[in-house]
């Protein structure tokens, strides 16, 4: 048995997800028992990309998130890149999705630029937060306490700053979800 058997994780990506923060995360949920579901703003393929710049794979969407709740789901997972995290906190329904993972205190996990839609949710005040650089001012108006850490785990959200953190932020995730109540079957 996996520490995550009967678990099912929601991934919130879009055009331009950076490909190793969705596939790494996504192998080691599945690795250990979870069911993943990528959500997205279309339903359809995704773009994936490497380092913002150069196209990779494209990645059947499961579930268009004008339709998910995260009621149905057990935790929540946010990849980076820029262009995918950017389009996610302007759509009102990718914006609504995450803020119910917050005010239901489901866990989240972000890496690189995944907590920008993480601010737009009101799910960064008062939080120890890691990312990419370029988002501690972000966060820090947002009222997180921004460190410049591999990963950080705070209460029922783990973040990380880059693909370099991966082999770190993986097993995280996994420990923090399998910490987490199941949602009802």
């Amino acid at each position: 048995m996996g520490a995550l058997d009967g678990r099912t994780i929601a991934i919130l990506a879009t055009d331009g997800v950076e490909e190793v923060e969705l596939t790494e995360p996504v192998k080691a949920l599945r690795d250990a028992g979870a069911r993943t579901v990528l959500v997205s703003l279309h339903s359809g393929q995704i773009q994936a990309m490497k380092s913002d710049v150069t196209p990779t794979r494209r990645y059947d969407v499961d579930l268009p998130v004008a339709q998910a709740a995260a009621a149905e789901f057990d935790g929540l997972v946010l990849p980076g890149g820029t262009t995918s995290p950017d389009h996610l906190r302007m759509d009102d329904d990718a914006v609504r999705f995450v803020r119910e993972f917050v005010q239901a205190g489901k866990p989240i996990a972000a890496i690189c630029h995944g907590p920008w839609t993480l601010i737009d949710a009101g799910g960064v005040n008062g939080h120890v937060m890691t990312s990419w650089r370029s988002l501690r001012a972000d966060l820090t108006n947002a009222g997180a306490h921004w460190v410049d850490q591999s990963v950080v785990t705070d209460g029922t959200l783990v973040t990380a700053r880059d693909p370099g953190d991966l082999k770190l932020f993986c097993p995280a995730i996994v420990t923090l979800f399998s910490g987490a109540a199941a949602h009802p079957a």
